[in-house]
């Protein structure tokens, strides 16, 4: 088939080449297996192992650390090309991504010389954890706390929706360690939690409960997290100073939601891919449905929203790559896409007609696998909030 949406203007060699290595992966090894290991909710360990032989998660880790050195814009375009495929996977790296990224721009130089190499190779994969069962969106309500206990912490409280929770070894908690009553975001510490791979209490005082059954995201492992008198060192507060998680985890947010927008440019990408093959060979009335006005208008919003989405994801990868603020264009973003996304994807449901409502069919996934984006890295209104607050700003009379 060939491709003419979700192009990408000015990008290296080097980028390209990534490209079509991933995109070659995906074809031959993610997108023949995706359906089966989704609905037996099967942990895609071969396709993880895959990307660690293509060095996929130090994709972004610096070169004197051990990783490639690639972009914002190179990271976001290989989860939109692996979202493709299987948005599960592409959730695998988002959040270990967000981990290297905190530590790149955060932690102190020990810690980015002992974690960074093992990331980069895969050998630790990380994962980070802000919800809990009470706060959602509200970051401000986070109660799980730690207390200073010997010369390190106690960490008490349960964490929710961590993805890669029992998968993952190394994984950024945001938790409370100031005085209640100071404000709430100076009160917010970020640690490095170091863990087995595994459920059950991994370490004395943590637990990682199973996993919580989704209605799609299948395959990868989401959890709870459950600490109890944990003790962890000081040193292992990120960048070395307690009282800086809010502002370490809302720049991790930020390269997330440009993330999650990629994810939801790679699911509603094939669900065009599909809609518009299957409007090709199924006939009505002696004639592919393609050929149809209604199925005709349709293909061309899907295509039109496929487009739009890449470009606005694009543009905030390549806004944070320039160092500049880009919370506002990572909203729309995420906004954009993941909505688009959701249509797109019940578009090509409706044109698979009765098939598209049967397993056997790869639409069926992909229409339950599109409603996490919309509330994945902050909802819809979430982001609404963000976008209209940050519109005001730039357009405040003065």
């Amino acid at each position: 088939m060939a491709r003419e949406l979700c192009r990408t203007e000015g990008l290296t060699d080097v980028q390209d080449d990534i490209l079509k290595t991933v995109r070659a992966f995906v074809d031959n090894r993610i997108i023949p297996v995706a359906t089966e290991l989704e609905h037996a909710d099967a942990y895609p360990a071969e396709i993880v192992e895959g990307m660690r032989e293509l060095g996929l998660f130090g994709l972004t880790i610096p070169e004197e650390y051990g990783g490639i050195g690639e972009s914002l814009l190179t990271y976001a375009l290989v989860a939109e090309e692996i979202a493709r495929g299987w948005m599960s996977v592409s959730g695998i790296i988002n959040t270990h991504f967000i981990v290297a990224h905190l530590l790149m721009h955060h932690g102190t130089e020990e810690q980015k010389r002992h974690y960074l190499p093992k990331m980069a190779t895969g050998e630790i994969r990380g994962a980070f954890s802000m919800s809990e069962p009470g706060c959602g969106s509200d970051v401000s309500a986070i109660r799980t706390r730690a207390t200073p206990h010997d010369g390190g912490y106690l960490i008490n409280g349960q964490k929710m929706w961590l993805t890669n929770g029992g998968s993952s070894t190394l994984v950024a908690v945001l938790v409370k360690t100031g005085a209640a009553a100071g404000p709430a975001h100076r009160n917010l510490t970020t640690f490095l939690v170091d863990k087995p791979a595994g459920f059950g209490e991994v370490a004395p005082g943590l637990t990682v409960p199973g996993r919580i059954e989704k209605m799609g995201y299948k395959g990868v492992d989401t959890t709870e997290l459950v600490f109890d008198d944990y003790g962890i060192a000081a040193s292992q507060i990120l960048g070395g100073e307690p009282g800086r998680g809010f502002y370490q985890m809302m720049d991790g947010v930020e390269v997330g939601r440009v993330n999650v927008a990629a994810r939801g440019c790679g699911v509603a990408w094939r669900a065009f891919e599909l809609g518009v093959a299957y409007a090709q060979q199924r006939e009505t009335f002696g004639r592919p449905i393609a050929d149809h006005q209604a199925v005709l208008f349709r293909l061309a919003e899907m295509g039109t929203k496929v487009e739009a989405a890449h470009q606005m994801m694009v543009r905030a990868a390549r806004k944070k790559d320039f160092g500049e603020r880009n919370d506002l264009e990572a909203g729309m973003a995420k906004y954009l896409a993941s909505e688009y996304c959701a249509q797109v994807v019940e578009d090509s449901f409706r044109i698979h007609g009765g098939y598209g409502f049967s397993k056997e069919y790869e639409v069926e996934r992909l229409y339950r696998e599109a409603p996490m984006l919309l509330i994945g890295e902050g909802t819809a209104d979430i982001q609404r909030m963000i976008i209209g607050r940050r519109l005001l700003e730039d357009y405040k009379l003065r």
